[in-house]
């Protein structure tokens, strides 16, 4: 079984190989992204990826914990620990009782699961002809592999750890988190933590010079992927009545919770601006409730204003950005919300008020920027106002490629 790997374009042969180059002993010409099988932190690696100019030079490889039964409530534990407790009841028990389900593989079938030393190895065997590897994780569970193939080949890698690893950041060559997951340093943080549990939340230091700072996620919406989804969506989306206003539901979470009631809430408000929308497009995430999902349907289905994506392929998600005059977003969903405010449009929020902790500081943030509205009900949809887009993606990126350099390294061109 072979990791994802898109075709690679011609590598144009000449004297002196590109590696020895312009006073740079590395050229960057490959990258490993390191998943955790969720959608919302892989695309910030394959962002990534794709500003660096390394779309086409890829692989995935996963990390994926048991699923199903008992699994579910063991997710607190480190994912190598997991696993062997996993192993364990499977021996005893097989998938039953503990363990309701077998573990599922659909759509990882053609991911190799991560492995640290093989990757490392790789790195170092392949240095001198193919230059250093660049490693891009996401996740919690993605932390120990990628730390791991830093320790093995730090000569021969440079390792970009998106999300806060909490601890020992130097494991990294750098790290790229949003502003919200240094909340718990700010004086009001620490009001709300307990003196006596202070010293176990993280991050405990301020960050240093390796650490990006972003406002939000990083994803894949860059331009040049909603020019792309503009012209694949034109025949579908460019006819509808305007302005378009598109509804991203997304589900409840345990720092921002809700259910039917956000629901009702969310239909009556939009009730009070269909009068202002040529057109609705409401689309529902993986996480959306099933019992959220039916009262939005059943009050909107037979309004001719208002088309409801039935989940199935081929997803309108970059079409919806492309196209969209304005937005209406719940407040869980931080990646939803960085990639409408990334296109510079009008982006309203309903359901900030529910949210505690660092997340309610990143709705608070966007508030300020104002690049964000709370949604009332009583707007007028027509109405356009801008603001500076958040240009995340392109400020990481540029950090990257700044500090290469230090290394001796730098991208291909």
């Amino acid at each position: 079984m072979r990791p994802i790997r898109l075709p690679e374009p011609a590598i144009k042969l000449s004297e002196t190989p590109e590696i020895f180059e312009s006073g740079f002993y590395g050229v960057i010409k490959r990258a490993i992204i390191i998943g955790n099988g969720f959608a919302g932190a892989e695309n910030q690696c394959i962002g990534l990826v794709r500003a660096l100019g390394l779309s086409g030079r890829h692989s995935i490889y996963r990390v994926t914990r048991p699923r199903g039964g008992i699994n579910e409530w063991l997710h607190w534990l480190p994912i190598s620990l997991h696993k062997k407790v996993d192993y364990f009841i499977t021996q005893l028990f097989g998938y039953s009782q503990f363990q309701l389900v077998a573990p599922e593989t659909s759509g990882l079938s053609q991911v190799l699961e991560a492995d640290a030393r093989q990757i490392a190895k790789m790195a170092y065997q392949t240095f001198e002809r193919e230059g250093p590897l660049l490693v891009v994780a996401s996740g919690r569970d993605t932390i120990s592999v990628a730390s791991s193939i830093k320790w093995l080949a730090p000569e021969n890698v440079f390792v970009v750890q998106i999300q806060h690893p909490r601890t020992h950041l130097n494991r990294f060559d750098m790290v790229i988190t949003p502003c919200h997951d240094y909340y718990p340093l700010t004086p009001h943080a620490q009001e709300q933590i307990p003196w006596f549990l202070r010293r176990w939340i993280t991050p405990r230091e301020p960050p240093d010079q390796h650490v990006v700072l972003t406002v939000g996620a990083l994803h894949q919406a860059d331009s040049a992927a909603l020019r792309s989804a503009a012209s694949v969506w034109h025949d579908e989306l460019a006819v509808l009545p305007k302005p378009l206003f598109v509804v991203n539901v997304g589900g409840p979470t345990s720092n921002c919770t809700y259910g039917v009631d956000l629901a009702k809430q969310l239909t009556a408000m939009l009730q009070g601006v269909i009068w202002s929308c040529g057109s609705i497009r409401v689309s529902f995430s993986r996480r959306t409730p099933e019992k959220v999902a039916k009262i939005i349907v059943s009050e909107f289905s037979n309004n001719p204003k208002v088309f409801i994506w039935n989940g199935e392929d081929p997803n309108p998600h970059m079409g919806h950005l492309a196209w969209a005059d304005a937005f209406l977003i719940t407040a869980d969903s931080v990646s939803m919300l960085s990639e409408a405010c990334s296109t510079g449009k009008p982006v309203y929020v309903i359901g900030a008020e529910r949210c505690t902790w660092k997340f309610a500081y990143f709705q608070k943030s966007l508030q300020e920027r104002g690049v964000v509205r709370p949604f009332t009900g009583k707007e007028d949809i027509s109405e356009n106002w801008s603001y500076p887009p958040l240009n995340d993606l392109a400020e990481a990126a540029n950090r990257v490629k700044k500090a290469l350099p230090e290394r001796g390294w730098r991208l291909c061109s």
